[in-house]
């Protein structure tokens, strides 16, 4: 089973930006769609964006659109990246990374139990 590690959390100002990396073990990332999830405290986990195994399709929940880029490195560096613009309060969570359960899926829809391995996250705080 693939392992995912997240990195680039951390504490920014309203405002601010910040980048999260996640770089997946194993041969087979290229092929699956991956994904960045959030929870805040007492929130369920909610989806926040996701980008087709390719790179060909990305997609974002409306609370971010316009504000974060998910972008994917399939060739050397088995990385998805999430760049977070324009932060706010409200982005404060626990952000994960995930790996898609369905190989050379290119849909649009993607919810939690599609996703089948997942990192330990990562504490982005947004100071107002």
């Amino acid at each position: 089973q693939v392992q995912l590690a997240e990195s680039g959390g951390g504490l920014v100002q309203a405002g601010g930006s910040l980048r999260l990396s996640c770089t997946a073990s194993g041969h087979t990332f290229s092929i699956y769609a991956m994904g960045w999830f959030r929870q805040a405290p007492g929130q369920e986990r909610e989806f926040v964006s996701a980008i087709t195994w390719n790179g060909g399709g990305t997609y974002y929940a409306d609370f971010v659109k316009g504000r974060f880029t998910i972008s994917r490195n399939n060739a050397n560096k088995n990385t998805v990246y999430l760049q977070m613009n324009s932060l706010k309060s409200e982005d404060t969570a626990v952000y994960y990374c995930a790996q898609d359960l369905r190989p050379y899926y290119s849909g649009t829809y993607y919810s939690p139990s599609d996703f089948g391995s997942w990192g330990q996250g990562t504490q982005v705080t947004v100071s107002s």
